[in-house]
C-alpha cells in the first residue's frame, strides 16, 4: 500500500506536467489532526507552494518553513509535537535548486552585517542588490545554516556540485531527525523521514538517497 510519501510523489509528477491539484476554496469545519498525517520541512523560497507541489489540501499536513528548509531546534520541537500530539506519522524535508543558501556563509554573512567592507562587496555581488552594513555585532541569531561548499552566485543554474550541496543538507536534517530521542524512526510509533530536492524550473521532485556524504565545510 502506498504511504502518504509515495502519493505525494505522484501528485507531483502531475503538477509538473502542468495538473492542478491544490484546491484554494476554504474547506470549511476541520480536526485540528492532519488528515494524510504528513509533516513536511520545506524552504521559505516563494518559488515553493508547497501544497500545489505535492498535490495536498488545506488540513492534509503540517507545513514547516524556514531558510533553507534547515533542521533547526525549532524545527525539532515542531516536529515533536506534530508527532506525539497531533498524530503525524510521515516527515518529508525538501530543499530546492538556486537556493540562496548557497550563495553565502555564515562567517560572511556576519562580516557583512558588522561592517567589513569586503565581506560587504562579495555579498552585494552574490545577490545583485546592494548590501548596507549594520555596523555591529550580535549574538543572535547564533546561525543563519548557509549549506556546506563553497558559496556560488545567488540563483545560480542547477549542476552537479549544487546538487551534492543540497543533498548534504537534505541528510544532515534527515540525521539530526533520526538521532532525536523524542522522534521515534523505529517501534511501533515510529515516523518516517524522507528527503528530496525540488526543481523550481521543472518543478519536479527528486528524492535524496539517505544515509550518504554531509559534506565538508568547503
Amino acid at each position: 500500500m502506498p504511504t502518504t510519501t509515495d502519493v505525494c510523489l505522484e501528485h507531483n509528477a502531475r503538477y509538473a506536467g502542468g495538473e492542478s491539484l491544490h484546491t484554494p476554496t476554504h474547506p470549511g469545519s476541520q480536526p485540528i489532526q492532519p488528515a494524510r498525517r504528513l509533516a513536511v520541512v520545506a524552504c521559505m523560497d516563494a518559488r515553493l507552494d508547497v501544497e500545489d507541489l505535492l498535490g495536498i489540501q488545506t488540513g492534509d499536513a503540517h507545513v514547516i518553513r524556514n531558510a533553507g528548509g534547515v533542521v533547526t531546534d525549532d524545527v525539532i520541537r515542531c516536529l515533536i509535537i506534530s508527532h506525539h500530539l497531533l498524530n503525524t506519522t510521515e516527515i518529508a524535508l525538501i530543499h530546492h535548486t538556486k537556493c540562496g543558501m548557497l550563495a553565502f556563509t555564515d562567517d560572511l554573512l556576519k562580516a557583512g552585517l558588522e561592517g567589513d567592507t569586503a565581506a560587504a562587496g562579495i555579498l552585494a555581488k552574490a545577490t545583485g542588490r546592494a548590501f548596507t552594513p549594520c555596523g555591529c555585532s550580535s549574538a543572535s541569531p547564533p546561525a543563519f545554516h548557509a549549506f556546506r561548499g563553497a558559496p556560488e552566485p545567488l540563483d545560480a543554474p542547477r549542476n552537479t556540485t549544487n546538487i551534492e550541496r543540497l543533498s548534504w543538507d537534505v541528510r544532515r536534517g534527515m540525521a539530526a531527525i533520526h538521532a532525536h530521542p523524542w522522534i521515534p524512526t523505529t517501534g511501533p510509533d515510529a515516523v518516517t523521514v524522507r528527503g528530496f530536492i525540488y526543481d523550481v524550473d521543472t518543478g519536479k521532485l527528486d528524492e535524496v538517497k539517505y544515509p550518504g556524504p554531509m559534506g565538508s565545510p568547503g
